[in-house]
């Protein structure tokens, strides 16, 4: 029976001593006095959104996966422009794309019938005193897709450059749209099935551009 008792006691001692480590200490009811992997519990503080991280450019000369290829003109080059061509042979839907572009970046000056008679200047009682050139009248006519696309990459006299809101891609739809108006607003029909080439490693289908 003593033997029992003793157990009991040493028991009851053990059990108070134990519950005693774990008593409130500390400002979360808990200080065991050390850490189980440290580099875990406080970790390492790390700006994801820091100024220098956010404004990091792409490594030169890379391209972003199903982008088009860098416009490597300079704002000088106009002659070299002139000859360029619009590389999107654009559906109806590209078409509509480059049309709401126009609208959004473009009609605010040139009017959404092309005819410079956008909002900024309504004519001749909006806060533009001059008119912006009109897409279906005057020199603009016969420029080419090139020099249009050249225009909205780097701007002209007063117009300033739009290649920061608009990409490459963009910008060619919004050239396209204007060519088309120009030649009568008419969306091109759907291209026909070209018969089988005898050489398939050299036959090209051309690519036609949709909104994304």
């Amino acid at each position: 029976m003593k033997r029992t008792s003793n157990i009991l006691i040493v028991a009851a001692l053990a059990g108070g001593a134990f519950l005693a480590s774990c008593g409130n200490k500390g400002p979360h009811h808990r200080n065991p006095g050390k850490i189980y992997a440290p580099d875990m519990y406080e970790s390492r503080a790390y700006e994801f959104y820091s100024a220098r991280l956010a404004s990091m450019k792409p490594v030169e000369g890379t391209v972003k996966r199903g982008a088009m290829l860098p416009y490597h003109l300079k704002a000088e080059d106009t002659a070299q422009a002139n000859l360029g061509r619009n590389p999107l042979v654009l559906d109806k839907a590209g078409l509509d794309e480059g049309k709401r572009l126009y609208d959004i970046y473009c009609g605010v000056c040139h009017g959404q019938k092309l005819d410079g008679n956008g909002p900024l200047y309504k004519g001749g009682d909006g806060p533009y005193p001059a008119a912006p050139p009109a897409f279906l009248t005057g020199k603009v006519l016969g420029y080419t897709e090139g020099r249009i696309f050249h225009v909205i990459t780097y701007g002209f006299n007063v117009m300033g450059s739009y290649a920061s809101q608009l990409d490459i891609e963009q910008r060619w739809k919004v050239v396209g749209y204007i060519k088309n108006m120009q030649n009568g607003g008419k969306a091109p029909a759907a291209p026909a099935e070209a018969a089988p080439a005898a050489d398939s490693a050299t036959a090209a289908a051309p690519v036609v551009a949709a909104a994304k």
